[in-house]
């Protein structure tokens, strides 16, 4: 099984009482929570809120790796077939809509090659991402449509598979199907408004419970090295302030408008796979209603 959707609307919470009721255990599909230590600003379940059920590839990484999905689906797909084999239920949760494709579908990833990464990457510092940006549309319109601007991770891959491979990155870029598991995927949902509520509440809770520290610590454990850690919703905004004016109040500001500019790209992506049935997450029988589903 696995519970998708748009950040805030409320998937730990429900694929926690899944795994209760199914005899199940929680696989992680957000790719900021594979790393260690980045606990507030990612609204990590914590050990007293998953009850005794078993969470996988939580904690995972050190701030100074980068996360590859390549590796997440190697890791994550062999955690399912254990499950499966001891009879246990895999509840993949998760709002990386890519993650959790790549567990649930035949895709491949093509490699890397780092002095291609690294070189595309000093021309992204030196000329800026919307220029390489120009010339992914020139190369590949329809991965440019797809890839915002302001991207420069993902404009820098896009341009590596091209020169690595010959072939337009939108060749590789994932469309639904074929399944490699028989899974029941349950989308959670609200009307955008109400997720920008939810939103702006969940940033200033984290805020208020300690985010602040949290990234100063993460800093002295070379956040700032970490290509994907350092851009994370929340700690991107910190760390922007701790080099400019301290202004906690801009950067839980422009933390909250990130994430919602966040939550309506997630929703567009999972809505355009076909095979998610969408429940209200505001019902008060979504475990019932999710378990009908399921059987």
């Amino acid at each position: 099984m696995a519970i998708v959707g748009p950040t805030a609307a409320g998937k730990s919470q429900l694929g926690i009482a899944l795994a209760e009721a199914l005899g199940g255990e929680v696989v992680n599909a957000d790719a900021m929570q594979l790393y260690r230590g980045m606990d507030i600003g990612t609204a990590k379940v914590t050990i007293e809120e998953r009850r005794g059920v078993p969470h996988h590839l939580l904690d995972v990484l050190d701030v100074t790796e980068t996360a590859s999905v390549a590796a997440y689906q190697r890791d994550a797909r062999a955690c399912v077939e254990e499950l499966l084999a001891a009879g246990r239920v895999p509840i993949l949760v998760g709002g990386s809509g890519l993650y959790v494709r790549a567990v649930l579908d035949d895709l491949d990833f093509p490699g890397t090659d780092p002095d291609i990464r690294t070189r595309l990457e000093e021309e992204v510092e030196r000329v800026g991402a919307a220029a390489l940006h120009a010339r992914l549309a020139a190369a590949d319109p329809l991965a440019a449509t797809a890839i915002l601007p302001s991207n420069g991770r993902r404009v820098v891959r896009a341009l590596e598979v091209i020169e690595l491979t010959g072939r337009p990155f939108s060749a590789t870029m994932p469309e639904p199907g074929p399944a490699r598991y028989d899974t029941v995927q349950v989308g959670l949902d609200l009307p955008v408004e109400e997720l920008d509520v939810r939103v702006d509440a969940r940033v200033t809770r984290m805020f208020a419970e300690g985010l602040v520290d949290e990234v100063r610590a993460l800093e002295a454990r070379g956040l700032r090295l970490g290509r994907t850690a350092s851009r994370a919703l929340g700690y991107q905004q910190v760390l922007d302030e701790l080099d400019a004016d301290e202004d906690m109040t801009r950067a839980a500001a422009a933390a909250a408008r990130a994430t919602r500019r966040f939550v309506r790209r997630q929703r567009s992506w999972f809505r355009r796979d076909t095979r998610i049935t969408w429940l209200d997450a505001g019902r008060t029988d979504l475990v019932d209603a999710t378990r009908a589903l399921a059987s």
